[in-house]
């Protein structure tokens, strides 16, 4: 299932508790889940034909986890929060062997259409959100990934996420990450992460390209970049959609 992280102290301990954030997919049931271990890197869940997985570590490096068996999300590939360990054992044909301490899945989700201003503010809001800069906000393995931070009630409706191209002629590169908090913004602040494929993108050919990424907090309009290179093929699997005005929780 994917999961909403609220993240406390990420310098000194991280405590993964999920909250309720909307997504589309009929999987995604909304429940609070309170736990207390650390993780120690973020990766990419891939299926395989067998009914297997691996992981991917960043653009470059492959893990086989030795003890999961069986892909824990079925056909869908999911980033996650992971603990895990090298082992000293056969990697086969990956970089690695490690054993998994611990995973939890994050939301993930495809880049969503730009519907024009109108109907981007009134489908996906337009609700200040700030976004953290630390090590699990990156772009990496065909994804970006946010940690982001709003006001947040629990019991209230679930916030809506997305990831909208600005359509700019001079930048195809250049993405808006759109909050609708549906009133919900009087809260204590909360963190939460999701991943957003982007495989809609323009080819990068295998080039290093910069990625903007726009999005309004409290004080007006901000903006940062990242490094962005179009992933190679992998193994082909699901990924949740994300298709606008869906509010299945």
């Amino acid at each position: 299932m994917n999961r909403i992280f609220k993240l406390t102290t990420w310098a000194a301990a991280l405590m993964a508790v999920a909250f309720s954030v909307q997504s589309c997919d009929d999987d995604d049931d909304v429940y609070y889940y309170y736990g207390a271990w650390m993780p120690n890197a973020i990766v990419t869940v891939k299926p395989l034909d067998n009914g297997s997985c691996y992981m991917q570590l960043d653009d470059s490096t492959t893990l086989l986890p030795v003890n999961v068996p069986k892909a824990p999300y079925g056909d869908k590939e999911v980033r996650a929060l992971v603990n895990f360990q090298p082992v000293a054992t056969s990697s086969a044909s990956y970089d690695k062997a490690v054993y998994i301490n611990a995973m939890d899945s994050i939301l993930t989700k495809q880049m969503a259409p730009n519907l024009g201003d109108e109907e981007n503010d009134r489908v996906y809001g337009n609700d200040p959100v700030d976004i953290v800069h630390d090590w699990v906000t990156i772009s990496e393995d065909g994804y970006l990934t946010l940690h982001f931070r709003a006001p947040w009630t629990l019991d209230a409706q679930p916030h809506f996420v997305n990831l909208i191209s600005t359509d700019n002629p001079e930048d195809p590169y250049e993405l808006e990450f759109r909050h609708n908090a549906y009133g919900d913004t009087a809260g204590h602040e909360e963190d939460g992460l999701v991943a957003f494929r982007l495989d809609s993108l323009p080819d990068t050919e295998g080039q290093t390209v910069k990625l903007t990424l726009k999005w309004r907090s409290d004080g007006g309009e901000e903006s940062m970049q990242f490094d962005y290179c179009t992933r190679k093929n992998t193994v082909t699997a699901t990924v949740m959609s994300a298709q606008p005005g869906m509010k299945l929780q």
